[in-house]
């Protein structure tokens, strides 16, 4: 079962990227580091609600 899911960014707390995952597979939250347009570098972003 695939949802579909915002990855925010840790640094400045924007919504960057929407994705989705495997509920069954990953059940914590995702966490991957992407580039961040504002920060205009890689940082971590985390799945949010």
């Amino acid at each position: 079962m695939r949802i579909n899911i915002q990855l925010q960014c840790t640094e400045c707390k924007r919504k960057n990227y929407a994705t989705h995952k495997n509920k069954k597979n990953t059940t914590g939250r995702l966490e991957v580091k992407k580039y961040c347009p504002w920060d205009k570098k890689h940082t971590l972003h985390k799945e949010s609600k």
